[in-house]
């Protein structure tokens, strides 16, 4: 039990820090209950989603892909190029609001159920760990043991078995960037004519394993900034991975057929099972802490015990500040309905622009530096750029006419044929009567059809002689 001189002094220096500032090494004990059996196999399905969506295909293009490098962005089938960059926009804006909303009324759930980080490090490497190299205590015998046979074959198969799951987390991730069918053919192709893609793949697979072998809980608790984001967004109405203080103190260790509450002693026994099972090593008893991940690992290992000294469970649970001080329950705050309705406005504005997105992403400017010329028949022509991108798996032939405005369209060259989700470029005029022109500047209005079906509008301006005058 800490002293009054303690009390707090373990928000002055990180739980994975000795009083010298090195780094003490942590080894969880392996958690066992009901809210880690829940987490495992939810982990089973994000793992078999994260490794399974590159190869999913839907109309001929992956269930998910952000080519970077190409400026391609596949979501559920649906291509998207750098001309639909608001929605994805929209998109973060909406998620970062999501993960707040369910930060400020959940705390750091997401951290501890659905981050890839967890998700890996917990359920991948660490069990591979348990499974190797036994629980906890064996962990730190065969750490202090010399190098005999026994450590040597351990951590060389858990360390061997540590980079393979490194490199196909790698290969994973290459899947979503370049695609799985370009992945199959570096796979199946010489190494020699992709260099540069083996030393990504080899660099990645390199920091995956430094990450899941070594850095482990340092991600959550030094580099990933959400944990000190949530310091500003939880208040006492979050639900959080909360030990119950009104309950549980004055803790002291158990004796049987003692009567606790006539000693003024609370319900925790000080067995340090929540602080053993910890993956970033701290006490949750001393309250909210940025380290926190909301695992519910901590929460496992307090009902395992009270459930064996016959005491009521949660005292370590999900619970709000304010349900433990008052009793009162989890309430739905203003703050909370705010973020809500934002939420919400976003949620279908998003889905909106996304169900309204044309097929087709169209650019047509005047030419820089070209004047009008004046035609046969008393017109006036201006000469145009035009770039048209197909976002559709369907090849187009396009035609271009004047939807509003005087004049039509004279095109350069053979019909606009559009391959499936490529693109094309080149010139064209726009001719309008010179009678037509009510001034030096006039708006036209391009139309591009797919056959009779129009599937854009574009604004663009026809610039001609000033009224009375000719060039």
């Amino acid at each position: 039990m800490e002293t009054k001189d303690e009390k707090g002094s373990f928000r002055d220096h990180l739980s994975t820090l000795d009083d010298s500032g090195n780094r003490k090494w942590i080894y969880p004990k392996m958690p066992i209950g009901k809210y880690y059996n829940w987490r495992k196999w939810l982990s089973y399905v994000l793992l078999a989603v994260l490794f399974a969506a590159p190869w999913i295909k839907i109309g001929g293009e992956p269930l998910l892909m952000i080519n970077v490098l190409q400026r391609k962005f596949v979501i559920f089938g649906q291509v998207f190029w750098p001309q639909d960059f608001y929605l994805f926009g929209l998109a973060m804006i909406t998620f970062v609001l999501f993960i707040v909303l369910f930060t400020v009324a959940f705390g750091r759930i997401f951290c501890g159920w659905f981050c890839p980080q967890t998700i890996f490090m917990e359920m991948l490497f660490r069990r591979i760990e348990y499974w190797i190299e036994g629980d906890w205590k064996h962990q730190q015998r065969l750490d202090k043991m010399p190098w005999n046979a026994e450590k040597i074959r351990k951590k060389g198969i858990k360390h061997f078995l540590f980079l393979i799951v490194s490199f196909l987390i790698s290969n994973t991730f290459l899947a979503y960037i370049i695609g799985s069918d370009e992945l199959v053919n570096i796979i199946t192709d010489s190494p020699s004519e992709h260099i540069v893609g083996l030393v990504a793949i080899i660099i990645f697979t390199l920091v995956f394993y430094g990450v899941f072998a070594r850095m482990r809980e340092q991600v959550c608790t030094n580099i990933c900034p959400y944990g000190r984001l949530q310091g500003v967004l939880l208040d006492r109405n979050s639900m959080i991975v909360a030990y119950d203080h009104k309950r549980g103190e004055g803790r002291s260790k158990w004796r049987k057929g003692e009567d606790r509450a006539a000693e003024g002693k609370g319900d925790c026994i000080d067995c340090n099972a929540c602080v053993d099972v910890c993956p970033t090593g701290i006490d949750i008893r001393n309250g909210t802490q940025l380290e926190c991940i909301n695992c519910t690992a901590c929460m496992d290992a307090c009902d395992n015990v009270m459930e064996k000294v016959g005491f009521e469970k949660a005292l370590v649970g999900y619970k709000s500040e304010e349900t433990i001080s008052t009793g009162k329950p989890f309430t739905y705050t203003v703050r909370l309905k705010a973020y809500t309705v934002v939420l919400s406005i976003l949620t279908v504005a998003m889905f909106a622009l996304i169900i309204t997105r044309a097929d087709i992403g169209v650019t047509v400017l005047r030419t820089p530096g070209m004047l009008f010329q004046e035609g046969e028949n008393n017109t006036i022509t201006n000469l145009y750029n035009y770039k048209v991108i197909n976002k559709t798996a369907e090849n187009m032939v396009l035609d271009l006419r004047v939807v509003k405005g005087p004049g039509k369209v004279k095109m350069v060259g053979e019909m606009l044929k559009l391959d499936a989700q490529g693109t094309s470029e080149g010139v064209l005029f726009v001719e309008v009567p010179k009678d037509e022109l009510t001034g030096r500047k006039t708006d036209v209005t391009v139309g591009i059809y797919n056959g009779e079906k129009l599937l854009k509008k574009v604004k663009t301006n026809f610039i001609g002689p000033a009224p009375g005058l000719s060039r």
